[in-house]
């Protein structure tokens, strides 16, 4: 079983992942990233793909040209766990 983030983790959230957000109504985090053109983006998206894969774990996610918005939450746990903390600081590194 996939436990949700205590309290405690979550209070470090903003410290470890500054660059991701809670998402309003959900028990989620995500991240807007903008590149240089949309070969760029999909490019990231393709090295989040195969994170993902390795990890077991995908995120929700969309492209619009150079922008890739990536959201982060648990389905098995119905909320934030520490597998979208691992893939978010996983995918902060590719950059």
């Amino acid at each position: 079983m996939i436990e949700r983030l205590d309290e405690g983790a979550r209070a470090e959230l903003a410290q470890r992942l500054p660059d991701w957000e809670m998402v309003p109504g959900r028990d989620a985090i995500r991240r807007r990233f903008r590149f240089q053109d949309f070969s760029a983006a999909w490019g990231f998206m393709s090295r989040v793909a195969l994170l993902a894969e390795a990890q077991d774990h995908h995120p929700e996610w969309s492209n619009i040209y150079n922008r890739v918005d990536i959201i982060l939450t648990t389905h098995d746990a119905s909320g934030l766990s520490a597998r979208d903390v691992r893939m978010a600081l996983a995918i902060d590194a590719l950059l």
